[in-house]
């Protein structure tokens, strides 16, 4: 229940901090609201870490594979892309496109066990699920003429 409301969770912020940026990034530039922004979390990832678990830098550069470290590299273009999403759809529309493509990724990964994450059997529900959810798109955008 707890993973559920984290997730709920996790959606509004992305929702709230994809239209902030925007603003951000309509009052100066793209790079300098993306360097602001990405700097802004690393400082409350590092107040977080020393009040925290304080575990060594080291252990996260130890990681293997090494391609796993370009997480933070995948979130400045993460924030680029939302911020230009929802600057020319809408913060609706790009969160929906958004979370679809979330949702069919992953499914991907799970299904061929990509990244070291547990391979999962194919599931047709799986795939009528973001088949509806394609669909929920679709339905949100139709416009009667």
């Amino acid at each position: 229940m707890i993973g559920f409301l984290i997730a709920l969770i996790s959606g509004a912020l992305m929702s709230v901090q994809g239209v902030f940026n925007t603003k951000v990034t309509e009052a100066s530039s793209m790079w300098a609201a993306n360097t602001f922004v990405q700097f802004t979390a690393f400082l409350v990832c590092l107040l977080a870490w020393l009040f925290t678990d304080r575990t060594s830098f080291r252990e996260v550069v130890l990681v293997e594979p090494k391609y796993f470290l370009l997480g933070g590299v995948m979130g400045a273009f993460i924030t680029l892309t939302v911020i230009r999403s929802m600057d020319s759809l809408g913060p609706a529309t790009a969160v929906m496109l958004i979370v679809i493509s979330q949702l069919i990724i992953a499914y991907v990964i799970e299904l061929f066990g990509m990244f070291g994450v547990d391979k999962q059997p194919f599931s047709w529900r799986k795939i009528f699920g973001a088949l509806i959810a394609i669909a929920g798109f679709v339905l949100f955008k139709y416009e009667k003429n």
